[in-house]
């Protein structure tokens, strides 16, 4: 797309925690509910996963970037970051408060969008589809990851299964949308605190 603005996206969190997975997902489209076998295969040496959108009658470039290894995204300019964690894990989501959300404020401390404000921090729960009312000691409920993503003064709070697609496409517009606005004179952050997608 012509003078498309690239914004780039980072999605941080453990390995495992399902970043590929999703992004394999709205490669293909979240419509349907295709095994993850039928899933284009996304590797690291792929990256950035570019895709171009419009919104706001604007075209945009977007450049997802998906790691878990600080040493390769230290280097980048995110527009915005989106810290990922496992629903059934919840050992992923401590790691986000005791070591991802630290990362993030050490590496952008200071860090600024187009506009001058700060990035928009965004918490993804994935796997959603593995909340279940049998095991309940691993489980995080949306209630318990939306505290947290207020107290990690996150922007926004979203989850979704992309093994089912549930919710995939609600988040990645919710994404692309909030990127779409760090590009913007008024930025990508939420008024108000966190919200819930």
């Amino acid at each position: 797309m012509a003078d498309a603005p690239e914004v780039s996206i980072l999605l941080l969190g453990d390995s495992d925690v399902g970043k590929s997975t999703f992004l394999s997902r709205i490669s293909k489209g979240s419509d349907g509910h295709a095994s993850t076998d039928a899933m284009k295969v996304l590797r690291d040496g792929d990256q950035p996963f570019v895709f171009e959108i419009k919104f706001y009658n604007r075209p945009y470039r977007f450049e997802f970037y998906d790691t878990a290894s600080p040493q390769n995204w230290k280097m980048l300019s995110p527009k915005i970051i989106v810290l990922c964690y496992d629903i059934s894990s919840r050992l992923s989501l401590i790691n986000i408060q005791r070591f991802w959300s630290k990362e993030v404020k050490r590496t952008f401390s200071g860090a600024e969008s187009s506009d001058g404000s700060d990035i928009p921090i965004l918490l993804l729960g994935l796997k959603r589809d593995l909340r279940s009312e049998t095991d309940l000691n691993g489980i995080i409920y949306p209630q318990e990851a939306y505290r947290i993503a207020q107290e990690l003064r996150c922007d926004k709070y979203m989850e979704c299964s992309a093994v089912t697609g549930e919710l995939v496409r609600e988040v990645f517009e919710d994404m692309c949308k909030s990127a779409a606005m760090s590009t913007t004179e008024k930025g990508g952050l939420s008024e108000g605190g966190c919200v819930v997608m």
